[in-house]
This record gives C-alpha cells, structure tokens and sequence, in this order.
C-alpha cells in the first residue's frame, strides 16, 4: 500500500483550503504523450481539491493497466492490486472503515473484461464507492488487442481481420445492475469532468463514472477529433436523471452525430451495502472495533511474519 506522501491540506484540527497540486504524487506519469489518461488524473486531483478532501482520507484502488498506475500519481493512500479484482479490494477498504473515500481506477478491460464479474456484483450490492474507468476501447498495456468496448470491424493485433465482437454498453449494463449512479465523461473536457467526478464522489452508492480516454498509440479509430464532432451533453438536452428508463435510452445512443456525456442515472434512495449488513450495524465499522486478539496471540500471529 502507497501511503499518502504528504500532510498538506491538514495542520491539527483546522480545516485548509487545498488545491490541485495537494493531491500531486510524488511520481511522474509514465503514459505515452497525449493519452488521455493525463485528463482523468487532473480531473481528479482538481475534484477532490474543490470537495476540500484531506489526501490521508482517500484511497484510491486500481487493478493492472496503463490507467492503473493511477495511484502512484495521485497524492492519497492507495493501492496497486490484482487485474479485474480491484472493486473487490476497494469493497473490503470501505467495509473496514467507512469514513474513507475510496476511488477505484481503471481501464475498460480491466473493468468490464477480466473485471466484469465483480462490477456487476458490485453495483448491485451499492457499495459506497467511485469507479473511474479510463474506457480507450482497446488493451493498450499489452500493445493494441481487442477489449470489451471495441468498436465492431475495429483492427487490432488481436483483429487483424476485423473486431466481430459486439461491444458492451457499460452504462446499461451498470444500470440494469442496479448501479445509483452512472454517468460518462470525456476527457478532453477537464471541468465538465471534474464536475461529474464531485457529484460521484458525494454520491452516496455505487458511482460509475465511465471515461472515455483516448488511446493516442493503439487506437486511432476513437481519437480526440472522433469524441469532439460527436459528444453532446445531456445537461442541455433536459434530461432527468431519475428517469432510468430514459437514462438506458440514451446511453444506447452511437451514431456518426451523437453520443452523450453527463449524468445518465442517479438514485438516492436505497441503502448501501455498509447500510444493511448486520455485522457492521452491530459493532460498527471493523477499523474502529477492538482487535478481538490478546496480546499473546497477536505477537505469535506477527512472529510468524518475520
């Protein structure tokens, strides 16, 4: 586990307005220029800098992937877990103690890929989370293969012929899990992205965010210019994002003119998972529970680790 590499944005008991730069690691981002992953690091660190969230309150879960290097950057206690299994991990973080912020980072494989199977449990158990999927629509780590959300009659090095696998809607899919919120952010708009990202994270549920970040390497189906001639808000259109069925609708929207960005769908009412387990109503958070060792147990268990 990274620990938070500063005490900035905290001096004792008094609050201290922070700032983007609060939430900056201590290692520089290794993504080929130009990738948009660059956008959702920024996105995120101004976000949490607005929501006024100390980096010792935050951890920030990722699994494997480009986009999963994420926690080395971003100032906050974090880890580096296993492919698809991140969720799973941020699960158990936010059962522990729930009084952190858990973000998951990752990318479209990672999450709806080798990762599908935990999303959809994850969603439908309302975990108090953020997921932030950085969505290029191709395997950029392992150098241009197919993912989950290629484009049909795309061409990759797992292609060469054509993609002749539909792709995914992670939206719908989020939705029909039963997923509280759900929304999609591009980023090459950081401000619209950092506003969506406050909303998530002051969700309280599950929260997808679903981002598309373009590959500037292995994809050059779904550049920057394919997103900027297509993107339209759903915030201008009207939409209400207590309207799941209207949400499925338009996240269902792919043409040559539109494909929307925004918040989808958003439901407060029904309680999370930390809400409903009888376990933590009884004795509360397990981080703050007494060890349910003696003194004598707990050295021999901690002998064995040396």
């Amino acid at each position: 586990m990274c620990a938070a590499t500063t005490t900035r944005g905290v001096a004792g008991d008094l609050p201290v307005e922070l700032t983007a730069k609060d939430f900056k690691g201590l290692v520089e981002p290794d993504w080929c220029p130009g990738c948009g992953d660059f956008g959702v690091l920024n996105a995120l660190q101004r976000a949490c800098a607005e929501l006024n969230i100390p980096p010792h309150e935050i951890v920030t879960v990722s699994g494997i992937g480009c986009s999963s290097n994420f926690p080395g950057y971003f100032n906050s206690y974090g880890m580096h877990t296993l492919h698809g299994r991140s969720l799973a991990v941020a699960t158990g973080l936010k059962m522990a103690n729930h009084e952190l912020t858990v973000i998951v980072t990752g990318g479209d494989g990672d999450g709806y890929g080798i990762g599908g199977n935990h999303f959809i449990h994850t969603a439908r158990r309302n975990v108090d989370l953020t997921y932030l999927v950085m969505n290029n629509q191709i395997y950029g780590l392992t150098t241009g293969q197919a993912s989950p959300t290629s484009c049909m009659d795309m061409r990759t090095k797992s292609t060469p012929f054509g993609n002749v696998e539909r792709p995914l809607n992670p939206l719908t899919m989020a939705i029909m899990a039963g997923a509280t919120f759900v929304a999609r952010g591009f980023s090459g708009d950081p401000k619209g992205l950092a506003e969506l990202m406050k909303k998530a994270v002051q969700h309280r549920g599950f929260s997808l965010v679903d981002i598309f970040s373009p590959c500037v390497t292995f994809n050059h189906d779904n550049d920057t210019p394919f997103y900027r001639s297509r993107i339209k808000r759903l915030a201008d259109e009207g939409h209400d994002p207590s309207d799941w069925k209207s949400a499925c609708e338009k996240a269902m929207v792919w043409d040559d003119e539109t494909i929307y960005t925004g918040l989808f769908f958003e439901d407060e009412d029904p309680p999370t998972l930390g809400d409903l387990e009888p376990v933590l109503q009884e004795g509360g958070p397990l981080a703050f529970r007494e060890l349910g060792l003696s003194k004598e147990q707990s050295d021999k268990i901690l002998s064995r680790m040396q």
